[in-house]
């Protein structure tokens, strides 16, 4: 496959796919880049959240950037698998902007809970620790969707189970281990990021969008970074060159459809992904998705 095609594929992908990619390529490219210089965890460190106020004044990224860091394979493997199944039912209800705003915002909730315990719980307060991992991410996607659409079955190998049994589940899990785990700081993580996702969906559901202050604050940070209305010509003129056939194809069945056509021509195709995987779509699928998502 080439660099093009990959890139093609990269950027036509979901949300939940293109986080996925991140986090294993930032996972990977860390492990090699402290084995080459022989580092230890020296430059992990100073992305991981740590515990020391202190510490945390001078690298505040860390409240975010632990969230795409993790310790080993089983743990980047269950937390991107776990990703993946319930961003897929996320994405059948909500935009790419609301999945975005609910995992980030997960982190960051959890990452700050996961602080204040260790400055505030007695059984903790002499402690020190370091953060890693997209743990409170998922979990706030988890309990987000399992609250917003809590009847709502999902296929476990023989029987269907709802998504509130789920979320009821892995709670209680979380809570009875930390008093006897060795991880309680990324438990109490796992808490505070379910606890956003909890929030989020109940105030949506009552036509409160608490998440709406961090998109209009990320539409203003992408806009610093867009181009001029030279470059944005330019821009616009190397796409029309290079479209392929397909592109055109696609171009040219959204624009003769009704906005209610398209939509349900969107509902059809990501419900297709949410059944049978991305790969399972077609060229001319693909194509339309890419043109819809640019189009929005």
């Amino acid at each position: 496959m080439s660099r093009t095609s990959l890139s093609y594929e990269f950027k036509t992908a979901s949300i939940v796919v293109k986080l996925i990619v991140i986090n294993v390529l930032i996972w990977v490219g860390f492990m090699l880049l402290e084995w080459i210089l022989n580092s230890g965890n020296i430059i992990t460190q100073w992305l991981s959240l740590p515990t020391d106020l202190s510490r945390l004044i001078i690298q505040p990224w860390s409240l975010l950037t632990y969230a795409f860091l993790h310790g080993g394979f089983w743990h980047i493997f269950w937390n991107m698998l776990i990703l993946y199944w319930f961003g897929q039912i996320v994405l059948n209800l909500f935009t790419e902007k609301r999945f975005l705003t609910v995992y980030l915002l997960g982190a960051l909730a959890g990452g700050v809970f996961f602080v204040i315990s260790y400055n505030l719980f007695p059984v903790l307060i002499q402690s020190t620790a370091f953060l890693v991992g997209a743990s409170a991410a998922v979990r706030a996607i988890m309990i987000f969707i399992a609250t917003y659409t809590p009847n709502t079955e999902v296929r476990i190998i023989f029987f269907n189970v709802k998504l509130w049994h789920i979320g009821v589940f892995v709670i209680l899990t979380d809570l009875i281990q930390i008093p006897s785990s060795d991880n309680a700081g990324g438990l109490l993580a796992h808490v505070g990021g379910a606890l956003f996702g909890f929030v989020y969906a109940q105030q949506l559901g009552k036509g409160n969008d608490i998440g709406l202050w961090w998109e209009r604050f990320a539409d203003t940070v992408v806009g610093f970074f867009k181009p001029g209305p030279k470059s944005e010509k330019k821009a616009e003129m190397k796409t029309v060159y290079r479209n392929t056939k397909a592109h055109a194809t696609a171009s040219t069945v959204s624009k003769s459809m009704s906005k209610t056509e398209k939509q349900i021509r969107i509902d059809t195709i990501l419900d297709k992904i949410s059944k049978s995987g991305y790969d399972s779509l077609s060229k001319e699928d693909k194509d339309f998705l890419f043109k819809a998502g640019k189009d929005t």
